[in-house]
């Protein structure tokens, strides 16, 4: 069996999490197990339901959110009651890694829940510490910590460059 590895898409571009979907769709049509857990998305944005849907391919998709719009957007109690909803959501990615549920796990935006105070890199590097050769991870977010980073075997930062007046691309 293949050593599968750990991957990381950061940075303040957009498409951070549409490729990280390509990929959990090529792993599912190779036959492997996916399960996304997304992470402060909101309860609402259902866009990756489609993925379940589809015949012939093993993708669940998760999100323990329970308000319907993104955590940046609530007041501090509903903030207090969504981060328990969201740690919820950590403990199951821990469950998963501990357990091999699956083949491949994209762990979608679970690098914003630093930036948002409601994990911490020790948090983070505990579940990453819990991960056997035999399951795939893909994590997403602006910011990779330094600190996080001795856990990944890929990085790749996606980037927006604002092109002046009269540049071409």
């Amino acid at each position: 069996m293949d050593r599968e590895i750990t991957e990381v898409y950061c940075g303040n571009g957009k498409g951070k999490t549409t490729l990280a979907i390509g990929q959990s769709l090529r792993s599912s049509v190779q036959g492997k197990s996916v399960i996304i857990i997304q992470f402060l998305k909101g309860r609402d944005r259902r866009e990756l339901d489609f993925l379940g849907e589809i015949e012939n391919l093993d993708i669940k998709i998760f999100r323990f959110e329970k308000m319907g719009v993104c955590y940046e957007e609530l007041n501090e109690q509903e903030k207090a009651e969504e981060k328990r909803n969201i740690l919820n959501g950590l403990n199951f990615a821990r469950k998963v890694i501990v357990t091999a549920e699956c083949d491949f796990l994209l762990l979608d935006e679970i690098l914003g829940l630093l930036d948002c105070g409601i994990a911490t890199e020790d948090m983070l590097a505990d579940i990453l510490k819990m991960k056997d050769e035999s399951m795939h991870i893909v994590m997403t977010g602006r910011e990779l910590p330094d600190g996080l980073r001795k856990y990944a075997d890929s990085v790749t930062t996606l980037t927006t460059e604002i092109l002046g007046e009269g540049a071409q691309e």
